[in-house]
């Protein structure tokens, strides 16, 4: 296996693993790699430092690895706040989530706050028809 940190050209940095490098090329060239801010299919890779052996810089790596592990549980912490506010202020709807948009949208349900599931594709389509809608990462709750 091997890690690529991404890009798009919005510059939303992310991690991706693949088998191989060619591997890569081949799920990039068929649009099958998004970027999971934005869903730009647009993805070439970032900058990366190169991997060096154990005994050069093994105090930066573990400095590097406690600062990313912190700000790893900021993160973490800033979703699980994120995703309280919405599942206290909206209504879940589920897989019907692009349905029950475009009802709202089009003035055939009452006007709520509302969040479920959809498909990249179905996302793009009810951004087409002008409804706004934002993806929102969804983590599993700490043990």
């Amino acid at each position: 296996m091997i890690v690529f940190d991404l890009t798009c050209p919005d510059e939303h940095v992310f991690e991706a693993w693949f088998s191989s490098s060619a591997a890569y090329e081949e799920q990039r060239k068929a649009d099958a790699v998004a970027c999971p801010t934005c869903g730009s299919r647009e993805i070439g890779k970032a900058l990366m430092a190169p991997s060096l052996g154990a005994s050069v810089g093994q105090e930066r790596r573990s400095d590097d690895k406690a600062k990313q592990q912190t700000a790893h549980q900021a993160v973490r912490q800033a979703l699980q706040k994120l995703q309280e506010a919405v599942q206290k202020n909206c209504d879940y709807v589920g897989p019907q989530f692009p349905e029950e948009a475009r009802k709202i949208f089009y003035g055939e349900a009452d006007q709520r706050n509302i969040y479920g599931e959809a498909s990249l594709e179905e996302a793009e389509d009810l951004v087409e028809e002008g409804i706004d809608v934002q993806a929102i990462p969804w983590i599993a709750p700490e043990n």
